[in-house]
């Protein structure tokens, strides 16, 4: 599990050279705001940014990830428990699955507009892209320009495309006020953070410890 740390945003930037990116440290944001309704109605609603979610909209129970390209924690549970997640529970209805972003580095930031851009507005294609960068996250960390731009080519962007995407500005205050929501209202300090029908629960989990938790709720 990764937390929000304080970093020089300077040298966060210097790392995308040449791209241009601006996210606020969150650390410096004011004291978690107090919920003005229940958790799970403020968890349910997309602020800015269009809802990435794979699976029946009418599944009983809804699983919502916050998770940073460039945390090793989420790459583990993309891995290793997504897929057999997607084939028992969300391909077959029983789960709806939402993703939303919270990068917590410059180079996360960038990597998730780029799965935004890749997608256009399509999950299935959003979450292939997410995959792809999750799997060359170590090389994301190390070679960030490259991997952005290689794992664009693969949904027919251009480098000039690439570099375009992140350094959309309208894209990257969307990004951005949906991650300051996130932390105010929902608590969210941390990724993975999950969300199972409005409960939260704080950092990577086995397939078999998700898989218990999603027995109980289908009991009740």
């Amino acid at each position: 599990m990764r937390t929000i740390a304080r970093r020089a945003l300077a040298a966060a930037l210097s790392a995308l050279t040449p791209f241009a990116l601006a996210l606020p440290v969150l650390s410096a944001l004011p004291g978690l705001a107090s919920a003005q309704s229940s958790v799970g109605t403020l968890v349910a609603k997309p602020v800015s940014l269009p809802e990435m979610a794979l699976g029946s909209p009418s599944a009983p129970i809804t699983i919502v990830e916050f998770s940073s390209l460039t945390c090793s924690h989420c790459a583990a549970f993309a891995e290793n428990v997504f897929p057999m997640l997607q084939t028992k529970y969300i391909d077959t209805g029983k789960v709806r699955f939402v993703s939303r972003e919270f990068p917590l580095e410059i180079k996360a930031a960038g990597a998730s507009m780029l799965a935004r851009c890749a997608a256009g507005g399509d999950a299935a294609r959003y979450f292939e892209a997410t995959t792809m960068l999750f799997k060359q996250q170590e090389a994301l960390i190390e070679h960030t320009t490259e991997t952005l731009k290689a794992v664009g080519g693969q949904f027919g962007m251009s480098g000039d495309a690439v570099e375009a995407c992140v350094k959309d500005q309208r894209l990257l205050d969307k990004l951005t006020a949906d991650q300051k929501f996130a932390y105010d209202k929902l608590k969210v300090d941390a990724t993975p953070t999950f969300f199972i029908n409005g409960t939260r629960v704080k950092g990577g989990m086995s397939f078999e410890e998700l898989e218990a938790r999603l027995t109980r709720l289908r009991k009740h």
